[in-house]
């Protein structure tokens, strides 16, 4: 028989207490608990086992585990010959963990296509905290002096765990993913886990994995669980970051 309720935590529940993701709802697709906190221990605890928070302002916390899940293999991120050609003139530079809350804070203004934003107070707060614990982590594009595109996630073994993005300049967060993703490869992550399935990401690489693939991918690649340090120093020409393979799109 299909589940069509969710469990609810209490804010002093173990960071343990998620029901299997096998008992998520088909419709809206993933949802698995409302409440507990957002933690560092229930975070880690979540995103090690295919769950993470999403929710609005003035809504408990909601936690997911959609299935299927949008993932990227991080070598086979995918730069069209279009943009590669323009890559060759693009002024911008690239930098890691130099401005995580003005990222965050950027991945949460108004969207052209959207009302209003997920990243709600808490959640920056949050990440916040893990990010100074060394769990979370951003990648940005400048452009004379000004943060362009970005992105952040989390780090947990070899797995990245994408949470936003953003874009002030043409092609700025596409470059971001490609800057992040190169990193990754060199450091044989294993996965970059997108979280839910979107046309544009597919269109950058990204492709579709069964959930119980996922929990499978994470059982194996998040452990032991260790903050990664290893990030680029200062910033760089984005053309730095090219990928290793050469992306046969005729775009």
């Amino acid at each position: 028989m299909e589940n069509t309720r969710i469990a609810w935590l209490s804010a002093d529940a173990p960071p343990n207490a998620f029901p299997d993701v096998s008992t998520a709802l088909r419709e809206p697709d993933g949802l698995l608990a409302g409440g507990g906190d957002l933690s560092p221990a229930r975070l880690l605890y979540a995103y090690q086992h295919g769950i993470f928070p999403w929710y609005d302002e003035g809504e408990p916390i909601l936690w997911w585990s959609p299935d299927p899940r949008c993932v990227f293999y991080p070598e086979r991120y995918r730069v069209a010959r279009r943009l590669r050609r323009d890559l060759k003139s693009y002024d911008a530079t690239v930098s890691f963990n130099q401005a995580f809350d003005d990222v965050v804070a950027a991945c949460a203004g108004p969207r052209r296509s959207e009302q209003g934003t997920w990243i709600t107070t808490d959640i920056m707060d949050a990440y916040g905290a893990m990010h100074r614990a060394g769990w979370a982590h951003s990648v940005e594009l400048w452009r004379d002096g000004q943060l362009i595109g970005g992105s952040y996630g989390m780090a947990i073994g070899k797995v990245f765990f994408g949470e936003s993005m953003f874009s002030h300049a043409d092609n700025a967060s596409k470059l971001a993913l490609m800057a992040l993703c190169r990193v990754l490869t060199e450091h044989d992550f294993r996965l970059f886990d997108c979280q839910v399935v979107s046309e544009h990401l597919l269109t950058l690489g990204a492709e579709v994995m069964p959930r119980k693939a996922f929990v499978t991918q994470l059982e194996e690649s998040c452990y032991p669980a260790v903050p990664f340090a290893d990030w680029p120093q200062g910033q760089l020409p984005v053309q730095d970051f090219q990928p290793v393979t050469v992306e046969s799109s005729l775009q």
